[in-house]
């Protein structure tokens, strides 16, 4: 009988350390891959942001057009904390339109293939880092604003790195066998040195010929001007003027007329929603300070992250934002239609 109880307890013993192992085997395993998910939601992330701005054809647009770079960088350079470093993207925004889009394609397809993955999650981290001093930096509470998580996002990548299921794992391991071959450890550098740099010339290359093709083939062609000033039709806007008034004649029902706000220098949209109905929008969206797109449809769009704007009231239709716009008085005197404070 002893016999028997000691044969069972050593079986439970081995069924026990069996599962154990396997417990042990699935955290291991688990702990390694558990960056993956993270890793994938980053690269993906930052190689389509690349992919859509090239593909936009507002965004390499110049600064009458309140999608472009151009124009949401002069209206977020007043509100960021790093306003001052500015001045280079306003005098070459194309140039640095493209790097923005570029380094966001070289970030994203380094992570997803693992090739360098520290450098590509700290160039990541700076990109998110930039956008949130800038785009980013006004928007109340800060957890609404999405730069502000990337960049602890990438945190974890910047320490890690990418060793699992990618290129810099692959060569890791080579350079692991070629140092138990006795390759000396001078060789073994050159040649993961090397070998890497043929990955990211490859890689580079392939990124660089789809963000060409994107940028040339996928946007849209330019709509033409017409020749002279067009009458205002329902959905149209006027040309911005730096005064506070404009012709009534400028504001069709269901369109818009650009002009400036005296204190502030910002544009505010002057409407007319229902026929002698006259109010202005301020264009600064209340989430991030974004520039939001002219009326149309009866809404106010911001391109930075998607929020909509009732274009009669300025209140929020779709977040992310919070607050509805700014909204002005406006008086008409004559035929002209004259900016007034902005409503309390």
């Amino acid at each position: 009988m002893s016999e028997g109880n000691g044969m069972a307890a050593g079986q439970d013993g081995q069924e026990q350390a069996g599962v154990a192992g396997l417990a042990a085997k699935w955290r291991e395993t688990a702990a390694r891959f558990a960056l993956l998910p993270l890793r994938l939601f980053l690269g993906v992330t930052f190689a389509y942001a690349a992919f859509d701005k090239l593909a936009d054809s507002h965004y390499l647009a110049d600064a009458g057009d309140r999608a472009s770079f151009l124009a949401q960088t002069q209206v977020v350079r007043p509100h960021s904390p790093v306003g001052w470093a500015l001045g280079p993207a306003l005098h070459s925004p194309t140039f640095f339109a493209l790097l923005i889009a570029f380094g966001e394609l070289a970030v994203g397809l380094g992570t997803l293939f693992g090739l360098w993955g520290r450098l590509a999650a700290t160039g990541g981290a700076l990109i998110s880092l930039s956008l949130w001093l800038t785009v980013s930096w006004n928007v109340s509470p800060y957890y609404l604003g999405n730069d502000l998580a990337f960049l602890l996002a990438w945190t974890p990548l910047v320490l890690a790195g990418t060793p699992y299921l990618s290129v810099d794992g692959y060569l890791a391991r080579r350079a692991g066998r070629d140092r138990e071959r006795g390759l000396p450890e001078e060789g073994v550098r050159r040649r993961s040195v090397l070998d890497g740099g043929i990955a990211a010339v490859a890689l580079g290359g392939g990124g660089l010929l789809a963000g060409s093709l994107t940028a040339t083939f996928g946007r849209p062609g330019k709509a033409t001007a017409a020749a002279g000033p067009p009458a205002p039709s329902a959905g149209a806007t006027a040309s911005v003027t730096a005064s506070a008034s404009v012709t009534a004649s400028a504001v069709a029902v269901g369109g818009s007329a650009q002009v400036k706000d005296p204190a502030t220098g910002d544009t505010v949209y002057i409407v007319q929603p229902k026929a002698g109905q006259y109010c202005g929008l301020s264009s600064v969206c209340t989430h991030s300070g974004c520039a939001v797109d002219a009326p149309r449809n009866g809404q106010l769009v911001c391109p930075c992250h998607g929020s909509r704007f009732d274009a009669a009231t300025g209140a929020v239709v779709n977040g992310p934002a919070t607050k509805p716009l700014p909204k002005y008085t406006v008086t008409k005197n004559g035929d002209r239609l004259d900016l007034g404070p902005v409503q309390t």
